[in-house]
């Protein structure tokens, strides 16, 4: 799928203003949640970055032992 940034700006207004039905390009999505709005968001920062050529950051956790 090929995103764009006018179509992460409104996903990103709609979830700014509470709402759960955007409309791109004469289409209309209604999402079920505020959490399924935000993992399309997430989708499509993703895809953009990749496509980008700025892979996502590398994320690590530190771990401790005690002996």
């Amino acid at each position: 799928m090929t995103f764009t940034q006018t179509e992460l700006d409104e996903l990103k207004q709609a979830y700014a203003s509470g709402a759960l039905r955007v409309t791109h390009e004469g289409k209309t999505v209604e999402y079920g949640s505020e959490a399924d709005l935000l993992r399309r968001i997430r989708l499509v920062e993703g895809e953009l970055r990749v496509s980008s050529g700025h892979p996502a950051p590398n994320v690590s956790f530190a771990s401790f032992s005690r002996g």
